[in-house]
This record gives C-alpha cells, structure tokens and sequence, in this order.
C-alpha cells in the first residue's frame, strides 16, 4: 500500500497547528551495563511531563537492522519511503545553502580532513575547523579547474563544504571516499554504473588539484567526498498533505531537505533559543512546524556521554515555550540513534512521543527509550508518523464507506 497516496487521497484541511521537535541523534544505550541511556541519565522535567499527557513508542526509521543516514532519517519522519525516495547528502547539502541545483548537476557534501605524512587520515572533521578559517580555505580551492566541467566549491559549517560538478552525462552513483575511520587513507571514488564513471573521474581529478592546494595548512590539508547526488523530485508537504510548512534549523543539511518536500525556511536562527524565537514569531503563518536541534548527535559521535546528557537537557529546557502555543499535535523524536557508546549513527528505534488531546494516555511516566518501548504507539515505522499526527490533528477523513 502507498501510505502517501492513501494520504493524499483522505487529507481534509483545517486550521490545526503541528510542531515536529527533532532532536537529531536522540536515541542512545548505556555505557555500562545496567546503566542509563543519555536520554535517560538527563533531567527532563519537561519531557517527563508530556510523556504522561500523550502517548509513547519506539520509531525504526528504515527497518529493522538497518543504520540511517541523516537524509533518509529525515525522509522517514516527514512520511516519505527512504528506500523508494533516495536522495544523497550532496543534494541535501547543496540545497541548504541555497544554491540552485539543475538537471546537469553532481553535488558532493565534503569534509575537511587532517593528514598525516604518509597520507592518513588523523582526523576525520580537521578538529572541527571553525567555519570562518574553513571558509578562507574554501575559497582557495575555487582556483581547481577541470576541462569540459563547470565546478563549484561553497562553504556549508565548519569542516563541512559542498562542491557541485556541472556537465551533460555525469551520474550520481559513486561511492563515498571517507573511509569513516582514522589510520587510513581516503578511499578513491569508484562508479557503480556507466554515467558515473565520467563523474568519479572527475572528482578524481579535483581530489588531486586539492592535495596541492591545501598542502601546508594546519588542520584542512586533506578532504574527503560524500553523497554524491543529482537533483532530486520530490511531492511536496502541501500535495501530499495538504500543509502549509516551515522549517527552521541551524544546520544547511536540514534545511536543504525541508526545503526538497515544499518547506519553507524561516529565520536564520544560530542556536535552539533562537529557533524557538523563530517558530513563536512564524506561528500564524503556517499549519506544520519542523524545528531541528543538531548537537545531540555531534555529542554521540564524539563519544562524550556528559556532553550529549546536556544537550538533551538544554532541548528540553524549551519546550514549555513550544507547549505554550497550544499546537493540536506536539511531536518529539529523533532521526536516528546515535549512542554515544558506539560514537556513530546506529539501527536502534528511535523514542517517539505524540501530545494531543486525542491521545490515550499509555502510562508511560518519562521520555526515555525503556518507557517508549513499552509505551501505546508501539515498535512502528517513520512513515507512518505523519498519518498519526494528521489523524491527530483531526486532518484526515475516513476510509471507505
């Protein structure tokens, strides 16, 4: 069954507001035996108390077994089939920042990387450059120039960057070059099929000129290439749904793929407080509200359990000012698992908790992945999120007679 035309074919409009809350990464385990998980050892007074008001459950974003990338993490909570639907993290990337992919493009998400001597990878995100020494860094490889190829090369945040290749016949499918580990060199772009082949030659070129050029800096001297992609087609948020949506992220990746399903980008916030700042003043503007907070999952990949355990607390910190809005459906969820015991995304559902005065409460006394696991929503897929929020919202009609 396709989820979204069924959904197409019951959305009925009204005036009801939907937040979706993601704290990206948000899911956990314990780093002892026996422990709390991060969201667990948290003090969320807050979330807490929501969990008694709604109702709880556990998310698998793919399907069981399988680990999210951040792109087809979000894809599944916004409703749409990441397997069906591939977009790569270059077009996500690319699009965040604003820049106007077209039918002959090959984007890239890339990474600053530091090299040691022999060429190895010493680390993965150059000590997180700061985006203003990255940016410099950025401009210098603008000079990269290769024949019959239009290149692109723009700063996103911090280590991150995005290079486009423009040119009639490349294709999208080749391999990623980080080899998500330290030690190592980078890996070589490979083609998985024939119009790729002309593509990972090209960043095979652009790779080279870059070695020359970034030679000598202190932390930037290597890269690394990810989620080569083409531009995407996507139905978008008011088609499928019949919502007006905004969304409103710190982050450029996120706000590329709000911005694929017919989001709209408000405000130009620099942290949670700010964000939340944004929604209040955009409340009358829009019936759907997609509200991202990154740095739960750059403390889980960094591996620092206190860290992430503080950022949990500072998302919560703001959720009486998203409750004092009265939205008709308040959800808070993850677009994956990033426990910080294993310091990468990872297969594990997602805690998922659903507010509205259409709930049945489940008894569930907590936010926490022990609570939701046994919590009225249930083991369930991303896909199906966006029903239960329409349904909730009372934006859906009835199935047959």
């Amino acid at each position: 069954m396709d989820i979204q035309q069924l959904v197409r074919d019951l959305k009925t409009p009204n005036d009801s507001k939907i937040v979706m809350l993601v704290a990206d990464g948000l899911g956990g385990l314990p780093v002892r035996p026996g422990g709390p998980t991060e969201l667990e050892a948290a003090r969320t007074p807050n979330l807490d108390g929501l969990a008694k008001r709604g109702v709880s459950g556990s998310m698998t974003m793919i399907a069981p077994g399988i680990t999210p990338g951040s792109g087809p993490g979000h894809l599944g909570l916004f409703g749409y089939d990441p397997v069906r639907f591939l977009i790569g993290r270059g077009a996500l990337e690319a699009t965040g920042i604003g820049f106007k992919l077209e039918a002959n493009d090959v984007a890239i998400r890339c990474n600053f990387c530091s090299l040691d001597d022999e060429g190895k990878i010493t680390d993965r995100r150059a000590g997180r450059i700061p985006t203003d020494e990255s940016t410099a860094v950025v401009e210098r490889l603008r000079a990269i120039s290769i024949p019959g190829v239009e290149v692109f090369v723009e700063p996103v945040k911090e280590h991150r960057f995005v290079v486009v290749f423009r040119a009639e016949g490349l294709g999208g499918n080749v391999e990623d070059t980080d080899p998500q580990r330290t030690g190592v060199a980078p890996l070589e772009p490979v083609a998985n099929d024939e119009p790729s082949r002309r593509t990972a030659e090209v960043a095979r070129q652009f790779v080279a000129q870059a070695r020359e050029i970034l030679a000598g800096q202190p932390k930037a001297n290597g890269l690394t290439m990810r989620g080569f992609s083409t531009k995407p087609d996507l139905p978008t948020y008011e088609e499928v749904y019949g919502l007006k949506a905004a969304a409103i992220a710190v982050y450029p990746m996120y706000k590329g793929l709000a911005q694929l399903v017919g989001m709209e980008l408000e405000g130009q916030p620099a942290n949670l407080r700010e964000e939340i700042e944004v929604l209040k003043g955009a409340w009358n503007d829009f019936d759907f509200f997609f509200v991202h907070f990154k740095y739960t999952d750059s403390r889980g990949e960094d591996g620092d359990f206190d860290a992430k355990v503080k950022m949990i607390e500072e998302f919560d910190a703001v959720v009486p000012d998203v409750v004092a809005l009265n939205p008709k459906v308040l959800i808070v969820t993850g677009d994956h698992s990033t426990p910080c015991a294993l310091k990468s995304h990872s297969w594990h559902p997602v805690p998922t908790l659903l507010v509205a005065d259409t709930c049945r409460p489940d008894g569930c006394q907590a936010f926490s992945e022990t609570e939701s696991n046994r919590g009225g929503l249930g083991h369930f897929q991303a896909v199906y999120l966006m029903p239960l929020a329409l349904a909730h919202a009372e934006r859906l009609g009835k199935f047959g007679a």
